[in-house]
């Protein structure tokens, strides 16, 4: 079998082997005993030479034992040139001279002869052989030395003995090197894919019942448990990387497979278990759900053959890798039932079967197999492995067969037991062990085994289906309804079989498991298992299948995830829910719906959520209702709900009643305000289609679906809170006007006074809403007065941030307009501050209210602090604004504003340059209306400008001595420029000039000890 494998990977590599005339024929290939050596010529290519190459190979009991090529390529499948010297003897035995071994024709020999026959051989050889035979002969002479206490001498052409192992050819140390090689590349340059191919490879000999497959991977192993990254990964507490883990999974797999073989020898299976438990109890050994220990009871062992099934949990270690294939070490083949089940197609009761939990046949006298069901399909898996498709496939069927019949039970105890469940609104969690992401992948093992019966029954194609399969060319198979088996019902076939335990697996109600890894792989296996499904064509035998399991599910109750009542802790059926809707949407819309709304659930959002049912007698293990679950996956099954709800929704186009009842749906579920907004943004992309008319009643259902994220999201923070507002403001004004009037009257539940009056108001008042809604003159006017009672709502609730926005929507109503500046004053002296006072004050002089503005731009300058460095502030401009449109209304406006310049501003070059300012023009000199008056400059030694003179000069000479106290030799320039400046601004007053001396000679007095800086002061002012 080994010898065929081999032959057929070469194949793949494109050799081919020619007649002994021919280029690349071995020649001179003589068998000595069970050895033969040959020499392969291997022809020119384009740009390598001929290669010639010399082979020995090594037999015993039709297995090649070693091999042994000069072309020295390193690898562990067998070269091209041992396969075509193999492949040579096996197809012309004629042309290969066959010979005793060397042992035999030494026995023949006289003295002389031997004695020429080494001489002649150290002659040919000298230059090899002569220091091995020299020191050989030393030895023999020798009378103590090793190799004269031995009898006889070794002959590598003598077969072994027959109480010796003989097992094929393989090259240890390159399997070694090549794991090392990939692992070290961390799942960079396709070293995944490598090492899936040797585990294909594994699954392959496995097949061929060669025996290196168990020690191809007990190598493999080896090097995985040496990886250094083990322990660093363990002492960083961080998770080994997912395809990693995967690599980890299939190892395990693997192990399970080999220790379930049903041939294999008791002390094999003991040296497997002796390294296993060695392998497990290794610290750095990954667990099996990937993150850590899992707690649940040993199931694999939880039978009528397990050893260990009543062993207490709470002391029981962390569940590895390894773990079941140590579980399956207990397990065996020798119950009868189960040998009558693998190896019969006639195996039935006709005459008694009973009606109880394990019987052993079902009422048609089919045999059923009762047993943990993950660990049942394992002897399906290995069935497969080992090379026995027929007894995997009835062993796959009798499992089935079984979880119909159980379903068909558990249908019937939920209806007994229905009412007191439904009265108590709780359930049970029947499998802590779910059969999709198991370790074992029942379900998965299940359906590969019955379709690979659908497909071809083809010897060869069943042999490398998994390799070519691994090698990414395995094209897309039709799959067919073949001939009924005996234990199936009329009209059934693998295929029926197959897509029914899928779905029965898919929708089994099972706990989320704990662990980021585990709870991803639960995902993906679903999603892998789904997507195998999806390539199966539907037809009417199928179908009636979908209508048959749909209808379980949704009255199994505890047993079925997409039962009445659920616990909170269950794994959702979103992704399912949503391949069972587009499978019986064309056939059956109304069980579709029903699925795939029941399904929308996910109870670990809910607060009010019932607990699980612990007392029902009939689940495997209790779990803590009051654990808080951690769902890593969470975001993930959100989408997928929200991909269930949308699908819904675009199939409901145009069926007022089911888009009510998927809108409801989906208000009641979905509690992610960004899944919402997304579905609203589905339904009115669905809605407003450019090929259609728009549909009115999916619209209405958008804007619903907007209004409830405006609810969820008004007193949260959210990003897209913006994007939110405005995509509402279209879609009611695609549903009309009422609906733009109907979200300003109802403004105060849906948005922040801000949001109503900057996008929602002004959106609504802009012309392109007016052009885009055809609006008449009467209801432009409501929708503007709709939108003036907002802003004025707004301004009352939230003045600081919505005044001017109201000013600006009510310009065009008098009253509104007084009203909305009324309120402005009224929040002046509280809560605005002198920034936003400004902005108002200078929209009102834009809009024609020069009085208005010079009132609210002396309440801001109450607000405002200036002080003696801050000559860079923003709020500079708006002081420097407000008195010139104080100054341009007159003089009492600027004498009453002084004062409040003066209290609010302290620093000097502010001050001075209003000053100036003041100075420039008379007061009044631009009227309301752009009259000039031609009345006389103001004095500065009168008020009001004297006021602010002493202010300014009092301010220079605070800011001078502020400066003097931390001033370094660098700012010393810069401070004598400052010095200009109020020098300027002294000499303005009368007698500024003797201010200005005595204020210079103050200083000097003062800071004599700042010399360097008295000496500049001198030079520049005396």
């Amino acid at each position: 079998m080994g010898g065929r494998l081999l032959i057929q990977l070469t194949y793949v590599t494109g050799w081919k082997i020619q007649p002994a005339t021919e280029s690349n024929a071995p020649w001179h290939c003589p068998a000595r005993g069970f050895h033969l050596s040959g020499t392969v010529t291997e022809p020119a290519m384009q740009s390598e030479p001929e290669t010639v190459c010399n082979v020995a190979i090594s037999f015993d009991r039709c297995k090649i034992t070693s091999v042994t090529c000069s072309c020295g390529n390193k690898d562990i499948f067998y070269c091209a040139h041992v396969v075509a010297l193999s492949l040579y003897r096996i197809r012309k035995p004629d042309q290969v001279k066959l010979h005793l071994p060397i042992s035999e024709t030494l026995f023949q020999m006289n003295r002389d002869q031997l004695q020429k026959f080494v001489q002649y051989l150290i002659t040919v050889h000298h230059t090899e052989v002569l220091p091995t035979a020299q020191k050989l002969a030393d030895e023999i002479l020798s009378q103590n030395s090793e190799i004269n206490q031995v009898h006889g001498a070794p002959d590598p052409t003598a077969g072994a003995s027959i109480d010796d192992e003989n097992c094929w050819h393989l090259d240890e140390e390159q399997v070694q090197e090549q794991v090392k090689i990939f692992l070290s590349q961390g799942g960079y340059h396709g070293s995944g894919k490598q090492l899936n191919l040797l585990f294909a490879k594994v699954r392959e000999m496995l097949k061929m019942r060669d025996s290196n497959g168990a020690r191809m991977l007990t190598l493999i192993t080896e090097q995985f448990m040496a990886d250094p990254r083990l322990a660093l990964w363990r002492q960083q507490g961080t998770a080994m990387t997912d395809k990693y883990r995967q690599l980890w999974d299939e190892l395990g797999a693997l192990w399970m497979c080999i220790v379930l073989n049903p041939h294999c020898k008791l002390e094999q299976k003991a040296s497997w278990l002796k390294q296993l438990k060695k392998w497990n109890s290794v610290d750095v050994c990954p667990w099996e759900d990937g993150n850590h220990g899992n707690e649940l009871p040993n199931l694999t062992n939880a039978l009528p053959q397990g050893a260990n099934a009543n062993q207490d949990s709470s002391n029981r270690p962390h569940r590895t890798v390894f773990t079941r294939a140590i579980e399956a070490c207990d397990l065996h083949w020798q119950d009868s039932h189960l040998q009558h089940i693998i190896s019969s197609d006639l195996y039935t009761n006709y005459c008694y079967h009973d009606d109880t939990e394990n019987s052993l046949f079902d009422s048609h006298g089919w045999p059923l197999w009762h047993e943990h069901v993950p660990t049942a399909c394992a002897r399906v898996d290995a069935l497969r492995s080992h090379g026995y498709p027929r007894e995997a496939l009835r062993l796959a069927i009798a499992i089935v067969n079984t979880l119909r019949r159980q379903q068909q039970k558990q249908l019937e105890m939920f209806r007994a037991q229905k009412k007191e469940l439904l009265h108590k609104g709780v359930t049970s969690i029947t499998n802590l062990e779910g059969w999709v992401g198991h370790p074992l992948d029942p379900i998965g093992t299940l359906f590969s085994s019955l379709m690979e019966a659908c497909r071809v029954d083809d010897e060869s194609f069943h042999g490398f289906s998994d390799f070519m399969e691994n090698m990414g060319q395995c094209k897309s198979l039709e799959y067919q309804h073949l001939p009924a088996h005996k234990f199936l019902e009329e009209g059934e076939s693998y295929l029926t079989l197959a897509v029914e335990v899928a779905l029965i697996g898919l929708g089994q109600q099972r706990i989320m498991p704990d662990g980021l890894y585990a709870q991803e792989k639960v995902c993906r296996n679903e999603e892998q298992l789904i997507s195998k499904l999806q390539e199966i064509e539907l037809d009417d035998t199928l179908v009636k299948i979908f209508r048959k399991q749909a209808v379980f599910l949704l009255e199994a109750g505890p047993y079925s995830g997409l039962g009445e009542v659920i616990h909170r802790e269950s794994v959702p059926m979103h992704t399912f829910a949503k391949y069972l809707f587009t499978s019986l949407l064309p056939h059956d819309a109304e069980l579709a719906y029903k699925t795939a709304l029941r399904a929308m659930r996910l109870l670990v959002l809910e607060s009010t959520a019932p607990s699980g049912d612990m007392s029902r007698p009939h689940h495997i293990a209790s779990v803590v209702p009051n654990r808080y679950p951690r769902w890593f996956t969470l975001s993930h099954i959100e989408s997928q709900q929200c991909e269930l709800a949308s699908t819904m929704l675009t199939a409901a186009k145009g069926d007022v009643r089911r888009l009510e009842t998927v809108l409801e749906s989906i208000q009641k579920n979905i509690h992610s305000s960004s899944h919402i907004f997304k579905l609203a943004q589905d339904a009115f992309k669905i809605a407003t289609l450019m090929d259609s008319l728009p549909d009115i009643t999916l619209l209405k259902v958008s804007l619903e679906l907007g209004l409830q994220v405006m609810r969820m999201t008004l007193s949260t923070l959210n990003w897209r809170r913006r994007e939110m507002v405005r995509w509402l403001v279209t879609c009611a004004t695609e549903v009309g006007v009422y609906a733009l009037d109907s979200i300003m009257q109802n403004w105060f539940t849906l948005f922040t006074p801000t949001e109503a009056t900057s996008i929602v108001a002004t959106t609504v008042m802009s012309n392109s809403t007016i052009v885009r809604l055809h609006l008449d003159c009467h209801q432009q006017e409501k929708l503007a007065g709709s939108a003036r009672t907002l802003a004025l709502q707004c301004a009352m609730k939230d003045p600081q941030n919505c005044a001017l926005s109201a000013l600006t929507l009510c310009e065009k109503d008098h009253i509104a307009f007084e009203t909305a500046y009324q309120i402005v004053l009224d929040a002046a002296t509280t809560g605005m501050s002198y920034s936003q006072l400004f902005t108002i004050a200078r929209y009102m002089e834009h809009r024609g209210y020069p009085m208005r503005a010079y009132k609210l731009a002396t309440l801001a300058m109450t607000h405002l602090n200036l002080s003696y460095n801050q000559d860079t502030h923003p709020a500079i401009n708006d002081v420097l604004w407000a008195c010139a449109l104080s100054h341009s209304l007159g003089k009492n406006e600027l004498a009453a504003i002084i004062p409040l310049v003066v209290k609010s501003v302290k620093c000097a070059t502010v001050l001075s340059d209003i000053l100036r300012r003041c100075t420039l023009t008379t007061p009044g000199m631009v009227g309301l209306h752009g009259r000039r008056n031609s009345g006389k400059l103001m004095s500065l030694d009168k008020a009001p400008l004297r006021q602010l003179l002493d202010a300014t000069i009092g301010a220079y000479i605070n800011t001078t001595h502020s400066r003097l106290t931390h001033i370094s030799p660098r700012h010393y320039s810069e401070f004598i420029e400052f010095l200009s400046k109020a020098r300027e601004t002294f000499l303005m007053a009368h007698d500024g000039h003797i201010q200005f001396t005595q204020f210079i000679d103050n200083l000097k007095q003062i800071y004599k000890g700042k010399k360097k800086l008295m000496m500049l002061v001198r030079e520049r002012f005396g």
